[in-house]
């Protein structure tokens, strides 16, 4: 069943991470504020249409990065995305790796993620209604596959699946920890795809990320202490890459078609509907009246 709203201003969300402020080839554009119950996003969205799809680009920080990973207003992000018609979302990320064999420069597509964020809110439901979404698998696998020959069809190496660890941040890791989590077989480090994800599967959204690598974070004795420096040198080459890839992937999206994680408030809402706050119900009346319905 292809999905279709009446209010759709954009079929593909993209939140861009570090480095990634706009998309050039964007055309007909406006920037929008979007007012959501979970307060601001993190700037204006810009709707305009890529290779003939209508997209929604959010900056993940802010233009000019003015919001470090702690700071970011992830259920606003999630939810504006989602009140715009948006049924899909790519996440743009930097990231360190874990293993010799994923190299600065490279592209990881995620499929699995470890959350060790400790103060952000990773969800929409509280307040008088309670959901438990399957999470088992993050990642859109249709998705996940479609941004992977993408990324090949434009010449990057990537990595078609691997697990990303996040962390809290905005410090980078000690040695001890970088060392721990590679003996946890991750993949990559980040600061920011948690709770991104976990909230996109509470919206319904078929979600995936393109992670960019641009170091070894510091685990790795013959290379250099990873430094903000180091960082965005790797990740200013690593942009014009991420662009290619959002272009060469948006005639996937032209006969888009429902998968389960466009169902994933189905049998997830415990709270009987007739116990919900009218206020709450109201206030998540984007998120959950597909689920409520009877």
């Amino acid at each position: 069943m292809k999905m279709k709203t009446s209010k759709q201003q954009a079929t593909v969300g993209v939140i861009g991470g570090s480095g990634l402020y706009n998309i050039e080839g964007l055309t007909s554009t406006r920037s929008i504020r979007v007012r959501t119950p979970f307060g601001v996003p993190s700037d204006a969205i810009t709707l305009g249409t890529l290779e003939g799809i209508r997209v929604a680009f959010l900056s993940r920080h802010g233009q000019g990065h003015l919001l470090n990973p702690s700071g970011i207003n992830y259920r606003a992000n999630i939810f504006a995305l989602k009140s715009l018609g948006v049924s899909h979302v790519i996440s743009i990320s930097a990231v360190g790796s874990m293993k010799e064999s994923i190299r600065p420069g490279d592209v990881v597509i995620p499929d699995q993620f470890i959350d060790l964020t400790k103060r952000r809110p990773s969800t929409f439901f509280e307040n008088g209604i309670v959901a438990h979404v399957a999470f088992g698998e993050p990642v859109c696998a249709e998705l996940g596959q479609a941004l992977c020959s993408s990324a090949k069809q434009v010449g990057a190496t990537v990595h078609p699946r691997g697990t990303y660890l996040c962390m809290e941040g905005p410090q980078f890791s000690t040695k001890a920890e970088s060392q721990l989590y590679r003996q946890w077989g991750v993949d990559v480090i980040g600061m920011t795809n948690m709770p991104e994800a976990k909230l996109a599967r509470e919206a319904e959204l078929s979600y995936a990320t393109v992670a960019l690598v641009t170091d070894y974070d510091c685990w790795h004795e013959t290379e250099e202490a990873v430094t903000v420096e180091a960082v965005l040198a790797t990740l200013h080459r690593n942009v014009a890459l991420a662009k290619q890839i959002l272009r060469a992937a948006m005639p996937s999206f032209t006969d888009i078609r429902s998968c389960t994680c466009h169902r994933a408030l189905e049998n997830a809402i415990l709270t009987a509907p007739k116990r919900i706050p009218a206020a709450v119900r109201k206030r998540l009346a984007v998120l959950i009246d597909r689920a409520l319905r009877p």
